[in-house]
């Protein structure tokens, strides 16, 4: 039923002057849309994350939005670290972490967290 339609990843966040300047500035997203300061829309490749004021913010405890950057996994968590992104260490069987970056189940993961705490992570594939 929804197999061919596009699906956008929502994200609270507490104070939206504070996730502009992490989802703009930091992270390089294209801003296509404002709702007057209680959302935000972005570009990410094909799709869009919307950002949202909400009393909620930080409360999820998984990952929230997972990016696809192939080989370019290490660049861009060097690019992030230069701008102040602190990445996650997490301790999982049949993983090692090399510098931010866990190698393991055939894949490379590097998990971070937005200044709400929403944890967002890049993958190599």
């Amino acid at each position: 039923m929804l197999a061919n339609s596009n699906a956008t990843a929502n994200l609270a966040v507490k104070d939206l002057a504070k996730a502009k300047a992490f989802y703009h500035d930091i992270l390089g997203l294209t801003e296509v849309h404002d709702e007057g300061g209680e959302l935000i829309v972005y570009k990410s490749g094909d799709t869009s994350i919307n950002v949202y004021h909400s009393d909620f913010a930080g409360t999820n405890k998984a990952t929230a939005v997972t990016w696809m950057v192939g080989d370019e996994i290490g660049n861009i968590v060097k690019a992030l670290k230069s701008k102040g992104v602190v990445f996650e260490h997490y301790d999982m069987p049949h993983t090692t972490i090399e510098g931010d970056i866990h190698v393991g189940h055939g894949m490379k993961v590097a998990w971070f967290k937005d200044p709400d705490g929403n944890i967002l992570n890049l993958v190599d594939r």
